[in-house]
């Protein structure tokens, strides 16, 4: 992997489960990575994908029993790459997210960090 490929990068983490979403921000950031978030509920995501500039994302599906796929459609929208970082098995998300990647829980930091320079390329 290159080591350099998350140097700059803007990734919005969205995770509510508090030791994930701070081992992968560490991660990324050790990494040269530019982590904005992470956000645990909705309007605080809302907010960090409306303030722009983001190169990619990392979603969970579900903070605390609220579906993230407005967030998803957003950054679909938007054109900006994003991993679903979920419990939930593919036959559980809208097809219309079937085409981006997906890494089940429980994960290691780590896979999600070698999988985002695939996103980014």
């Amino acid at each position: 992997m290159d080591e350099n490929a998350l140097a700059g990068k803007r990734i919005l983490i969205v995770e509510d489960e508090y030791f994930l979403a701070s081992d992968l921000a560490r991660l990324l950031k050790d990494r040269g990575a530019e982590v904005v978030g992470p956000a645990a509920n909705l309007p605080e995501a809302e907010r960090l994908v409306g303030e722009g500039g983001l190169d990619c994302a990392v979603l969970d599906m579900n903070l605390r029993g609220e579906m993230t796929f407005p967030i998803a459609d957003r950054l679909k929208a938007a054109g900006i790459p994003f991993l679903i970082a979920t419990g939930y098995n593919s036959a559980s998300l809208p097809e219309r997210f079937a085409t981006h990647p997906r890494i089940e829980k429980p994960f290691e930091a780590e896979q999600i960090a070698t999988a985002i320079p695939a996103l980014l390329s």
